[in-house]
């Protein structure tokens, strides 16, 4: 069984931040994993979906599909993993929930005010404007997690209470997405 911190918030809510420095200081190699890596690293043709010579809204769920049965082979593999995602399509948490059963998950919501959500959006200068706000709005609805945390707080304050959620947890019975 693998273990999994599954970071979920809107864009610019911090979940890359916040994984990058889980990794630093957890006790054991975790990878960190988004589909950010995949688009930034060139493994998308992300230029050509941008300049329409591919159309993204056909190729989207093959990719989401894709990079979501790669998270269990990962983890099958013995991997454990810090995932950071936005739940924005109806039916992935409980796709996720499915394959990645066999393991101990740590479902960690990430809040954070708007404003600071904009304003991290516009000095990002990479996201459509408003996605962020539009994500916060949206994408926590109906999601239970295993802590919530506050994404305009202190990174080391979130650190800490991920590492002791993570912690404590571990050492109980394995949890389920």
């Amino acid at each position: 069984m693998s273990h999994i911190i599954f970071l979920h918030g809107a864009s610019s809510s911090g979940k890359s931040t916040l994984a990058r420095a889980l990794q630093a200081r957890i006790d054991r190699p975790f990878w960190h994993i988004s589909i950010d890596h995949l688009r930034d690293s060139g493994v998308l043709p992300m230029q050509r979906f941008c300049d329409g010579s591919f159309d993204w809204s056909e190729r989207r769920a093959a990719v989401f599909e894709g990079f979501h049965l790669s998270l269990k082979s990962y983890a099958d593999a013995g991997n454990d993993l810090i995932l950071e995602h936005i739940l924005d399509t109806e039916g992935w948490l409980e796709r996720l929930s499915d394959l990645l059963r066999d393991h101990d998950v740590l479902f960690v919501g990430i809040q954070c005010p708007v404003d600071v959500l904009e304003r991290r959006e516009a000095a990002r200068g990479d996201r459509p404007v408003g996605s962020a706000r539009r994500d916060q709005e949206t994408v926590h609805h109906g999601k239970i997690y295993d802590l919530e945390i506050n994404g305009a707080d202190e990174l080391d304050v979130n650190v800490g209470k991920v590492l002791r959620a993570f912690r404590t947890a571990k050492s109980g019975a394995a949890r389920r997405l």
